[in-house]
């Protein structure tokens, strides 16, 4: 069965939201376990909210150093060599368009 489209609004009710914080917060802790599990990489969540004293970090204080210092040390062009922002998001996908009318 499909899931029915969230509403991104601010959520006024502060049970619900603290509630759909732990839950999102679970998940993405989860998908990030899974891409570092499944692809092979080293990967770090750093998660601070409102309803917790203290930081969440996966997998360990050491394993995000590690990773942090892992990025801090490559050049500036390895770092930025697949970033992008929106604009040059938005570029390449109206440039991809062009192209696949043009055919």
């Amino acid at each position: 069965m499909a899931r029915s489209k969230v509403q991104l609004a601010f959520i006024v009710n502060d049970v619900a939201r603290k509630a759909a914080y732990k839950k999102r917060k679970k998940g993405l802790l989860k998908k990030v376990v899974e891409l570092s599990t499944l692809c092979g990489i080293e990967a770090c969540a750093i998660v601070y909210g409102p309803y917790e004293p203290q930081l969440e970090i996966w997998p360990s204080p050491e394993g995000v150093q590690f990773v942090l210092s892992k990025f801090m040390t490559m050049n500036e062009f390895q770092k930025c060599k697949k970033m992008m922002n929106q604009e040059t998001f938005m570029t390449q996908r109206v440039l991809k368009v062009e192209e696949k009318l043009k055919k």
